[in-house]
């Protein structure tokens, strides 16, 4: 899509919508984690506005800490995962929740779940803002699913197009002009 005519002006989720899917699962996630500290990891860089708007409504002591991941190659999955930015906590014994911006083949985040597991945290949970199903490559289900989305391009809200449209409020459907 690069050097192309690129229309963004179609909104697929509203700034509203996005509020209403962060007061219900930061309900959820308050429910779940009562009275126990959180390690809330944000998958960057596309979760950071994401994992801010949702740690600002937790309400149980939580440590915020942030990875950066990649299992892709250009546009395909090598099945190895790269850590690019490690956590800088020890998670053993901890109660741990990755912040995802969009799920959509899976790939890069069970690979990134099986290594954490390794590391013995005492739980560990996803949350996603977005969920995009039609393109699920395994059976990773997030425990916290914010949206469900289709399979269109998108951005918005952390989510961009070759580093640009992530400062949106809301998110977008990506067409080619």
């Amino acid at each position: 899509m690069a050097g192309e005519n690129i229309d963004t002006s179609e909104v697929l989720v509203t700034r509203e919508q996005i509020e209403e899917m962060l007061t219900r699962l930061s309900a959820q996630i308050n429910r779940d984690y009562e009275g126990r500290q959180l390690i809330v990891c944000g998958i960057l860089t596309g979760a950071f506005i994401f994992t801010s708007d949702l740690v600002k409504r937790l309400t149980m002591p939580v440590i915020i800490d942030f990875m950066q991941v990649s299992s892709y190659v250009g546009e395909i999955s090598s099945g190895n995962l790269k850590i690019k930015k490690d956590m800088s906590y020890d998670i053993e014994g901890k109660d741990v929740l990755i912040v995802e911006d969009i799920i959509d083949t899976g790939r890069t985040l069970e690979l990134l779940k099986q290594q954490l597991l390794k590391r013995n945290p005492a739980s560990l949970k996803i949350c996603t803002a977005f969920d995009k199903p039609a393109r699920r490559e395994n059976d990773l289900k997030p425990d916290y699913n914010g949206i469900v989305v289709p399979d269109e391009f998108i951005v918005g809200y952390g989510l961009d197009l070759d580093g640009k449209y992530r400062n949106f409020d809301d998110i977008r459907i990506v067409r080619k002009g």
